[in-house]
């Protein structure tokens, strides 16, 4: 095993302390960080460990206890108690501690206010067991981990207060331990030290828990009902405890589709789409949880409710972003497709999205039912022809698109300004407005030239559009967010809007004087969901031509709500042609990185190639993708954040009742749930778990993902809540009625 530390790095500490304790045989890596550690992502100072089956842990107290449970020392609910106290209370404050210490030089007393009531309860627990460690008369990993997370806040023994007697003779048999003061000589060196504080001086303070950003917890509504659980009624406990005397064999069985997936007569048929991403680049963390898992997830609960679901997608392949990415790696715009799909297909696969179908938009059923839309369109009046002002290369004998131009910003001056918006002042830019402007595929002077273009007449369309947005508003879930866009744009007024573009990489237009151009990307874009689902089933009209029989769900951010709401829309709804419109319109706000925003030009942010590459399991990552998924406000993505949850909800609390549950069953009776006599207690828990169910049915019903992951969450903390105070592995040593 390899294990990788930081010198001077807090977490280094414990897990150092932890491997002398347990006798692990690892080899230690030491660096610092600006140096590349095992999990490439993971952030300064994080310690590493790779097994030697080539899996990485990153947890600090993860790799603790993988340490003592290698030496054979299984821990207990005591021990289990006290390292989730330490990973969500006391690592938070004493981070606090040490910061306000070597940032901003306070000492003594002063330096470990942030830690005054947690060391009064590790006195209290100390003295109320009267025992000489945390979980016993004997070290446990407890010991380590609180010790490691205190003692770099508390070497001047001076800091603890006199009458906390327990925990400074706890402290100071820790400190004089073998393992302890060998691993604080080799981590807490003066030099490591202080390239800690340096690295720390250009990092904002630490947040308590108090003082976390809301935007990453629950609704207040939620933390609210969290905080005052409602009084059963005797119903609801009788009606609980019936049901489980039914068992599982009175649930429905679960519904296996046929192959490929078609829609079925007297059952709800469920459609989704997440929207189809850009081909030219790897996604971020934003856009998965924004589109693919958001959409997975929700595909999931509908399999398992029985709901007869087909789930597609794939990567939108067309357009200028797609032949701008082919002259910047000098190749072929099929090439880069090809290239992209790949890497795409691959983070999917990793992160275990459950497509039924992932396809890509450049295939000949693209171009049949595009075409088709487009020739229906023109057939019903729907679509009008203007001339554009444009600019036009003379010496590649082309008209530029937006991309294809760089000029002088006409509003801030900035003079690398894309034909479509500047990236400095970032307001939307017409090419033509541009100062200086040079075609970047030769960075000759393009000239002002009229050309002809195509376009969708959305003011004519508007009477359409209208009676069924408010008919799908008022029986489908829309999210707020598509809502308020979607009325933002029929308040201001529909505008005719462009449908061609002068690129050679694209759709066809299949009309005379229009053969040198292609379909716009957001015109076409959308019909991909249907050119996908074709690859997939030749059958696809029964799912895209049945909107008497399938309900459509759209995932998306909210910057796709208007060409899904509208545009999309528009263009089915003129092709008359019994088109399956969207029902249900689920849109995301913002995933946001740290203190900015994801930028794959600047190398800000997590991206999907660089997950897989970071050791840290993909569950681990779509549990916190799902916990912070940002429903209602903007969310923040951050590494401490990742590693708290991780550690206080998936660990400590999921990972520990399932763990705890499974072990006893297994181990007492033969993995096999024995019959039970209920007690008032058990169907009281029944009814709880019930309540809470029926919470989450409700939540994933109208696609309120992240609520409804925090009832799983509060299921799980009533079972260990439930185990802890009914202790069965004392039980389980009694009389049969015990047992």
């Amino acid at each position: 095993m390899r294990l990788w530390l930081a010198a001077g790095g807090p977490a280094a500490l414990k897990v150092m302390a932890a491997a002398g304790a347990a006798c692990a045989p690892v080899r230690v890596l030491w660096g610092g960080p600006s140096e590349q550690p095992l999990a490439p992502l993971s952030p300064p100072w994080v310690p590493a460990l790779e097994l030697d089956s080539g899996t990485v842990l990153f947890s600090p107290n993860a790799i603790c206890q993988f340490f003592f449970l290698a030496r054979g020392e299984e821990p207990t609910d005591l021990t289990n108690q006290w390292l989730e106290w330490e990973a969500t209370e006391l690592q938070p404050a004493a981070s606090a501690a040490l910061y306000s210490q070597l940032v901003h030089g306070k000492k003594g007393l002063e330096a470990v206010e942030a830690l005054g009531k947690l060391l009064a309860y590790i006195e209290q627990g100390l003295s109320r067991r009267g025992t000489a460690y945390l979980a016993g008369d004997t070290k446990s990993v407890a010991d380590v981990v609180v010790w490691g997370t205190l003692f770099p806040v508390l070497q001047d023994e001076t800091s603890l207060p006199i009458e906390l007697q327990a925990l400074k003779t706890w402290f100071q048999s820790m400190t004089h331990s073998e393992a302890c003061r060998k691993a604080a000589d080799s981590v807490l060196m003066p030099k490591a030290l202080l390239e800690l504080k340096s690295y720390l001086q250009k990092q904002p303070p630490p947040c308590l828990a108090m003082e976390r950003a809301p935007s990453n917890e629950p609704e207040p509504s939620l933390q609210e009902e969290e905080g005052s659980e409602r009084a059963l009624t005797e119903e609801e406990i009788t009606a609980a405890a019936d049901a489980w005397a039914r068992g599982a064999a009175a649930l429905p069985k679960p519904w296996q589709p046929q192959k490929p997936v078609l829609p079925v007569e007297g059952m709800r048929n469920v459609l989704i789409t997440s929207a189809l991403p850009y081909v030219n680049n790897v996604p971020h963390l934003g856009n998965i949880i924004g589109c693919v898992l958001s959409a997975d997830t929700f595909a999931r609960y509908c399999r398992l409710r029985n709901w007869n679901t087909l789930y597609v997608c794939g990567t939108d392949e067309y357009g200028t972003a797609t032949e701008t990415k082919a002259v910047e790696e000098g190749l072929t715009p099929q090439e880069i497709c090809n290239k992209y799909n790949a890497i795409h297909a691959d983070i999917y696969r990793w992160f275990d999205i459950s497509f039924d179908y992932f396809g890509r938009t450049t295939t000949p059923y693209q171009t049949t039912i595009a075409q088709d839309i487009f020739q229906r369109l023109l057939a019903r009046g729907f679509l009008l022809q203007d001339t554009v002002e444009q600019l036009r290369c003379e010496n590649c004998q082309r008209f530029l698109a937006d991309r294809f131009v760089e000029g002088t910003c006409p509003f801030c001056s900035y003079e690398e300004a894309r034909g479509d918006q500047c990236d400095k002042c970032g307001k939307l830019i017409n090419a033509v407005e541009l100062k200086n402007p040079q075609c970047k595929l030769c960075r000759g002077i393009p000239v002002v030239k009229p050309t002809q273009h195509l376009f969708l007449d959305l003011p004519k369309l508007e009477e359409r559009l209208e009676p069924w947005l408010e008919q799908s508003w008022a029986t489908g879930d829309w999210t707020a967010n598509a809502r308020y866009i979607t009325r933002s744009w029929i308040r201001d007024g529909l505008k005719p809007r462009c449908i061609t573009r002068d690129l050679k990489w694209g759709t066809p237009v299949p009309l005379d004087g229009f053969h040198d151009k292609v379909f716009y990307v957001w015109f076409d874009a959308p019909i991909g969901y249907l050119s996908i689902t074709a690859n997939y089933t030749d059958q696809w009209e029964r799912w895209w031509k049945n909107p008497q029989q399938v309900e459509l769900y759209n995932f998306m951010a909210k910057d796709n709500v208007p060409f899904h709401s509208v545009i999309f829309p528009c263009s089915l709804l003129g092709a008359e042609d019994n088109y399956t419109l969207v029902n249900h319109l689920i849109a995301t706000e913002y995933l946001n990185y740290e203190d900015g925003k994801f930028s794959k030009s600047r190398g800000v942010g997590v991206f999907g190639d660089m997950a897989k590459d970071t050791g840290i399991p993909a569950d681990i990552w779509r549990f916190y993708l799902l916990y912070l998924r940002p429903e209602g406000q903007d969310s923040a993505f951050s590494w401490s954040d990742l590693m708290l949850k991780n550690n206080s909800e998936l660990l400590n609390n999921l990972g520990n009742f399932i763990n705890r549950a499974g072990m006893f069953v297994c181990k007492f009776f033969g993995g096999t749930v024995p019959n039970m006599v209920l007690t008032p207690d058990d169907k009281r828990l029944l009814a709880r778990v019930t309540l809470e169910l029926r919470q989450y049915h409700q939540l994933l019903e109208k696609v309120r993902i992240r609520d409804a992951l925090r009832c799983i969450l509060s299921i799980s903390r009533h079972g260990n809540q439930y185990i802890q105070v009914n202790e069965p592995w004392k039980r389980i040593k009694g009389d049969e009625k015990d047992r």
